[in-house]
C-alpha cells in the first residue's frame, strides 16, 4: 500500500478565459486530494496568465486517484468558476517526482486554458517499534 507525502507547486497558469469586462481577473486555485483542501492566494490583477509559485502539501495513499485542481476569479461579491484540472497520480506514485508540467484547463468539457504544476512524492516509512510495543508506525524522514 502506497502512501505519504504529496508536495504540489503550483507555478503558473496561461491563456485562461478572462470573464471580468472592466478589469483583469484575480484569479486563484482550490486544490483537492480526496477530502483534503486547499487555497491558493489570489493572483490579483493577473489576468488570464497568473503566477503563483506556491507549494501545498497533501497526506496521500493508492486509493487517491487524482489531485483535482478549481480555478476561481475572486470578486467582491461572487467569485467566477473559471475552468478545472484533473491530475492523475499515478505516475508520480511511481516516479517519486514530476518536474512542472502543463495540464488543460476545461470549462463544461472545452479547452480554456491551461495550469503548470510539479509534484513530488515521499512515501512514509513503515518503522517497526521496540519488542515491548506491539504494531508499527508511519514516519515521514
Amino acid at each position: 500500500m502506497v502512501h505519504g507525502k504529496l508536495e504540489v507547486l503550483l507555478v503558473s497558469a496561461k491563456g485562461l478565459e478572462d470573464n471580468d469586462f472592466l478589469n483583469n481577473m484575480d484569479p486563484y486555485v482550490i486544490l483537492t486530494c480526496r477530502t483534503q483542501e486547499q487555497k491558493s492566494s489570489v493572483a490579483n490583477g493577473a489576468g488570464s496568465d497568473p503566477e503563483w509559485n506556491e507549494t501545498f502539501i497533501f497526506t496521500v495513499s493508492d486509493d487517491t486517484p487524482q489531485l483535482s485542481l478549481k480555478i476561481m476569479d475572486s470578486d467582491v461579491t461572487n467569485d467566477d468558476f473559471v475552468g478545472e484540472a484533473s491530475i492523475p497520480l499515478e505516475a508520480v506514485f511511481q516516479e517519486g517526482n514530476l518536474p512542472p508540467t502543463v495540464h488543460p484547463v476545461v470549462k463544461e468539457e472545452k479547452y480554456c486554458g491551461e495550469i503548470k504544476l510539479a509534484l513530488t512524492f515521499t512515501p512514509a516509512v513503515e518503522t517497526r517499534r521496540p519488542d515491548n510495543e506491539e504494531g508499527t508506525y508511519s514516519s515521514w524522514n
